[in-house]
Order: structure tokens, then sequence, then C-alpha cells
């Protein structure tokens, strides 16, 4: 599970591109999730990164304050699900999985993740920094890739154990 603060950018980021990675080194046994040390939204600057990076997304109810976002990265694939939510919630897990910090806040807040049988503090710089910036899409954009690699990364050392 990627842990963050608000469950709203970094955190779906590390979700989605820890999928991915998944799916690429043929893991169809690792399920991945993310959360909040409170829930938000998906916020609409980091979903439109993941549109940008290639992804498809369809809205279930964009007028929710909390939407339910479809995202797929290839054709013959069912669609994820991505929402905002706390990582103590469903549909997270509770025993026998890892933690990724994805901010030093949820990192120094959580110092404790219940259940979990592995803890990984890996941080990365907080792209709201250029909300309504002329920086904002090339921040996002730099983020989004900046986690995909890492999440990547993560993935093909799961394949090497």
């Amino acid at each position: 599970m990627i842990i963050c603060t608000h469950n709203s950018r970094r955190s779906h980021l590390g979700q989605l591109w820890l999928a991915v990675g998944a799916d690429h080194y043929g893991l169809p046994e690792i399920e991945t999730f993310s959360g909040g040390t409170e829930a938000t939204a998906f916020h609409p600057n980091a979903v439109n990164a993941v549109r940008r990076a290639g992804f498809k997304i369809e809205t279930e109810d964009p007028d929710a304050p909390n939407p339910v976002y479809q995202i797929s990265w290839k054709e013959d694939m069912d669609a994820y699900k991505a929402f905002s939510t706390r990582f103590d919630e469903a549909p997270n897990p509770t025993k026998e999985f890892a933690a990724i910090m994805v901010c030093s806040e949820a990192d120094q807040g959580c110092p404790f993740v219940p259940g979990t049988d592995f803890r990984l503090a890996l941080p990365f710089d907080d792209p709201k920094a250029f909300d309504g910036t002329d920086l904002q899409d090339v921040k996002y954009d730099e983020r989004c890739k900046q986690i995909g690699t890492e999440m990547l990364f993560v993935m093909s050392n799961v394949v090497l154990k």
C-alpha cells in the first residue's frame, strides 16, 4: 500500500505505477492500494498528469466530493478504481502487506502501520506547491515520471526475490 497524508496526489501516482510494474513483470498476485492519514480526493492536477502519461481515465461521478476514477493502461484489462481513502479503511488491506510512505509527513505521522510486514520510506516532493502556477503541468508530469520510475524499480526487485 502506498501511503501519503491526503491520498490525493503522490500516493495515487505510486499505486498506479506500482500496478503497472506488477503487470509489466507478470506478477498478477500483487495487488496495489493507496491511502492517506486522511481521505480527500484524487486531485484533478494529478489525474491530468496520469492522463498525460498515457493512462485512459473515466470518472464515475465527476461532481462527487471524492470521485471514483476508472483507470486503465492497456485495452484488454479491467479498469483500476482510484479514489481517496484512509490507509486503515476498506478496501485497503489490514494484514500481510507492505507499506511505502511517499511523503515525509505521513512517514513521521504514521511511524507504525498496523498489519504491515514491511515498511519503506520513499518520500517525494509534493507537486501541490505548483498548483495554479505556470509550472503546474511540468512539475506534476515530472513527479509522475519520477514516481513511475521508482515504482517500476521496486517491482523489478520483487521479481528478483
